[in-house]
């Protein structure tokens, strides 16, 4: 039976008034209790945390999006707030200066720049499946999905040392979970780790790369600040690590669950952009997001004051049938798919094309090489599930192959 995060069922109640966007019980039954947020209470008030507004289809997720003199993201990212002291810059921050730090970052996540990664990340996805493919099975997560994205990340965009991939990727991970105790922690590690890459990087020959532009850029006539520093280069570990790595492994999870997509992608690997497009908007782990009101206004037949908080779902606002037909089925026709997993307005997500290459390459490989995928008996797929979604483990077996 669904529950709520007091232990009692998830009732129409518990969605009109008492949501919980933090609670295990969403987050194992999310998508159907978004479904029922929709039809009941489009725009919501939760007396939880203090009180928040939450929001949850396509058009009102999309309005609030666009409108940042409304909606502000400077005034609050998150219910409740991490209170780490660390701007995520520029996500944490309002037009017009949010566009100075964006372009910093926009002109090295072109199609034009990644494209040259594209040769070098193949390699590390054919790496990664001949270390498992011999077996049979494998933890999905464990074994590509979560290393693939940094790995790729790390060495392509930021120039950094490999053999600090696993401590930042579990920093990443544990950040993106605000409600366990070691969240705090790990972001805070997250941004020293950050700080001393910085440095190190000061002392190196320039290479031209983000990391560069970043550290050299000015602000508003001044030189930016070393804090800014460190908050714009943690956006762009938080945005990029976890957020692929929970679309690969649901995409695994509906892989084992549908195995007819996975064969119609090895037959005609032509259709795999189509299918990144699908999953993103079904599975998009970048689920929620925070804004706050600069004033009173009415929204949708609601009074909101200015102060107040509201989560908009871009998780639930993708399956919404009044913008998908069929939302929650995968459908490679699909001829209208303008799914908003990226976020929408000044904020929307730079690294888009660069997730977008690097799940069109795993799914290639993937495509191919792994056949007869199935998860491992009495798996049990877990989500977490606070601002980002991914699983936690996805167990699989499958036809052992050769290695490349």
């Amino acid at each position: 039976m669904e529950t709520s995060a007091s232990g009692g069922p998830i009732t129409d109640e518990w969605v009109e008034r008492h949501f919980d966007h933090l609670s295990p019980e969403l987050a194992r039954d999310f998508h159907p209790t978004l479904a029922r947020a929709r039809a009941k209470c489009p725009v919501a008030h939760s007396d939880q945390y203090g009180g928040f507004w939450y929001a949850t289809k396509y058009e009102d997720v999309l309005r609030i999006a666009q409108d940042w003199k409304t909606f502000s993201s400077e005034l609050g990212i998150t219910v409740p707030n991490l209170g780490a002291g660390m701007k995520v810059l520029p996500v944490t921050i309002d037009p017009p200066l949010q566009r100075t730090f964006k372009r910093l970052i926009n002109v090295h996540f072109t199609p034009a720049k990644i494209a040259p990664w594209e040769e070098p990340t193949r390699r590390l996805v054919t790496g990664l499946i001949d270390d498992f493919i011999e077996r049979g099975e494998c933890d999905f997560m464990k074994d590509f999905a979560r290393p693939y994205p940094g790995l790729a990340f790390f060495d392509l965009a930021l120039h950094a040392p490999s053999d600090d991939l696993d401590e930042v990727n579990h920093y990443a991970t544990m950040a993106s979970l605000p409600h366990i105790e070691e969240s705090r922690d790990c972001l805070m590690k997250l941004a020293g780790w950050i700080s001393e890459f910085i440095e190190r990087r000061r002392k190196e020959e320039p290479r031209g790369d983000v990391v560069d532009a970043v550290m050299n850029a000015e602000v508003e006539g001044r030189p930016i600040t070393h804090e800014e520093v460190i908050g714009t280069v943690q956006l762009l570990v938080l945005g990029g690590l976890e957020t692929t790595a929970g679309v690969l492994g649901a995409a695994m999870q509906r892989f084992c669950e549908h195995p007819e997509i996975l064969e119609e992608l090895r037959a005609n690997p032509e259709r795999i952009p189509a299918a990144v497009e699908e999953l993103l908007r079904l599975d998009g782990s970048f689920i929620c997001i925070g804004r706050t009101a600069r004033h009173d206004v009415e929204f949708e037949g609601h009074q909101i004051k200015e102060g107040e908080q509201i989560l908009i779902y871009w998780a639930s606002a993708n399956r919404d049938e009044a913008e998908f037909p069929d939302a929650d089925s995968f459908d490679l026709d699909r001829t209208s798919n303008r799914h908003i997993a990226f976020g929408a307005g000044p904020h929307r997500c730079v690294g888009s094309n660069l997730a977008r290459m690097n799940l069109r390459i795993a799914l290639e490989e993937i495509a191919q090489r792994l056949v007869d995928v199935r998860l491992q008996p009495d798996a049990d797929i877990d989500f977490h599930s606070t601002f980002n979604r991914a699983p936690l483990s996805v167990p699989i077996t499958f036809t052992p192959g050769p290695r490349s």
